[in-house]
């Protein structure tokens, strides 16, 4: 079992939803990629989403846009988000997955990619432009180098697709709370409740909500429906505005405050 999986599993026995907050790998800088690891995991993280920076994030709002921008721009590469992530990932307790695009995975090779991610430390990828069927070298790969596969599934998804993400998903299944890129929201779909209910049908494997959840009530809300919920545009924002980390870690206290209630 890889690390993600084992981590769900270890909160279902514990009657505990999972929190995943993301940032932005670079964002400010590489060093600070590495502190932000460790305030997050001590904060309560369960598991952390880290984002390889690309230059066309075609799911990703304007906040999450803006950060990987500014990665890139201070110079931040595949190459050196992975050495970062080996220096500190063997100590750090908590799982990561990588947030990557395919093309990234692509250029590189995806063999040496997932051998270099599985040297890191790395638990667990994410891709969001890739679907399930295209995916074979990949799952290979993954299942060879023990790292978590969470594919993606939309409120638009026919239970078809549904079905096919969860089959090829080792760690969790993610479902994107609406229609859209990240970003902040003042008010969740309606239709959450219904659409996560929908994929409960087609599998038993964890699922963990992202897009758009931003406070305690909304992971409060999410958590009684789901294993785990993401928080992306909001971290990435604390940690925009406080070079310190305290913002940071205080919006990841609250938002585990919401799902332990």
């Amino acid at each position: 079992m890889n690390q993600v999986a084992a981590r769900y599993e270890s909160l279902r026995r514990d009657r505990r939803k999972a929190l995943i907050p993301y940032l932005m790998g670079g964002d400010p800088g590489l060093r600070e990629t590495a502190d932000l690891l460790t305030v997050l995991s001590e904060a309560g993280a369960d598991l952390i989403e880290v984002g390889v920076p690309f230059s066309d994030p075609v799911a990703d709002g304007p906040i999450i846009q803006a950060a990987g921008q500014r990665a890139l721009n201070n110079g931040c590469t595949v190459a050196k988000l992975l050495a970062t992530l080996k220096e500190v990932l063997p100590g750090l307790g908590t799982p990561v997955i990588l947030m990557a695009y395919y093309n990234t995975l692509y250029h590189r090779g995806i063999e040496r990619f997932m051998a270099e991610a599985r040297e890191s430390g790395v638990a667990g990828l994410i891709i969001p432009d890739l679907p399930p069927e295209e995916a074979g070298d990949l799952r290979h790969y993954a299942s060879e180098y023990e790292i978590g596969l969470n594919f993606l599934v939309a409120p638009t998804s026919p239970a078809e697709r549904i079905r096919q993400a969860a089959e090829a998903s080792t760690g969790f299944l993610y479902a994107v709370s609406l229609k859209g890129v990240t970003g902040v929201r003042n008010q969740l779909p309606a239709g959450i409740p219904d659409f996560i209910a929908r994929i409960k049908t087609q599998t038993s494997k964890p699922v963990g909500v992202g897009f758009g959840i931003s406070t305690l009530e909304q992971a409060r809300s999410i958590g009684q429906l789901a294993d785990g919920v993401i928080v992306g545009s909001a971290i990435v924002q604390a940690i925009a505005e406080d070079s310190s980390f305290q913002k940071v870690t205080a919006a990841v206290r609250n938002l585990k405050e919401g799902l332990a209630g």
